[in-house]
């Protein structure tokens, strides 16, 4: 991981104290609901929330918090303008990367991490009067694993989904662990690859029963990403493309800048892809096409 994450990195207890002031404007919450996994949840309320907000899920790196990902990131002046409020979840376990290798995570009402974050956003939803149409999971690398994670266990909680650095829902099924330290490396380095049919299936198994509807997939990924491997991009898309029924239509250069590539599926509404040329582990977030993708811009 670069440098300057781990220096934005801090380090934090399982406890917190509801409504406590925190760094970066946050407040910690600790009253949130059932929390199986011992996770910690700090949130961004903007000084005006809306009648009936959104609710994003903002999902750190590996060796990050919550706060070290409020700093990477710039969602907060989008809520101050909209009123819409930002969850910021910390992973205090496994080199504080997110569980996306247990079964437990890997199952509705499991009992895993992926719980947990479930139950933070129907707190959320409550606490706030929130417009459960409006709610969205973004992330990076690690972020961008249990982001694909929430799309498939939890799918009826989430609208849309954009996410950066990552692999595939269920990609590390399977592994000692989730973090560089502890997990099988076959994931990471691009060679867990399966056709979309098969990764689908893997999805529907993850909620069996399930027939609603799946978030909008939006996933970012670098070319020289050595760390992540850039395989994990194709993965991603064959899986939500599959599930959703799209084929790939077209490639749009130089979008949203240049040196990008837009992958899009079908009308561009319910999957798509950005390939970064030149780009490494971790592509920088990009909030305004975030927000235009979850239809708050």
């Amino acid at each position: 991981m670069a440098t300057t994450l781990r220096t934005l990195a801090l380090a934090l207890g399982v406890a917190s104290v509801h409504a406590a002031p925190a760094a970066n404007g946050l407040t910690s919450v600790s009253n949130w609901g059932e929390n199986p996994s011992g996770l910690v949840l700090q949130l961004y309320e903007p000084p005006k929330v809306a009648e009936k907000p959104a609710i994003i899920l903002a999902l750190h790196f590996c060796g990050g918090t919550g706060p070290a990902y409020s700093e990477y990131t710039k969602y907060q002046p989008y809520a101050d303008a909209q009123g819409f409020v930002v969850l910021y979840p910390s992973s205090p376990k496994d080199n504080n990367c997110w569980d996306v290798a247990t079964t437990k995570t890997l199952t509705h009402e499991g009992g895993g991490d992926s719980n947990g974050l479930a139950n933070m956003v129907k707190w959320a939803i409550a606490k706030y009067n929130a417009d459960p149409t409006k709610v969205f999971v973004t992330g990076s690398s690690s972020g961008c694993m249990m982001t694909n994670v929430m799309a498939a266990t939890y799918p009826e909680l989430f609208a849309a989904a954009s996410c950066y650095s990552g692999a595939a829902a269920g990609c590390l099924a399977g592994s000692p662990g989730s973090s560089p330290q502890s997990a099988d490396p076959f994931c990471a380095s691009g060679q867990n690859i399966k056709t979309g049919a098969e990764w689908a299936s893997q999805v529907r198994a993850m909620y069996p029963g399930y027939k609603g509807a799946y978030p909008r997939f939006q996933t970012w990924h670098g070319e020289a990403d050595n760390f992540v491997n850039y395989p994990n991009l194709g993965e991603q898309l064959k899986m939500w493309s599959i599930v959703f029924g799209e084929t790939f239509a077209r490639n749009k250069t130089d979008t949203p800048l240049s040196g990008y590539t837009q992958i899009v599926y079908g009308d561009g509404t319910k999957v798509v892809g950005y390939s970064a040329r030149g780009v490494g582990h971790m592509v920088p977030v990009h909030e305004e096409a975030d927000l235009k993708w979850f239809g708050l811009l």
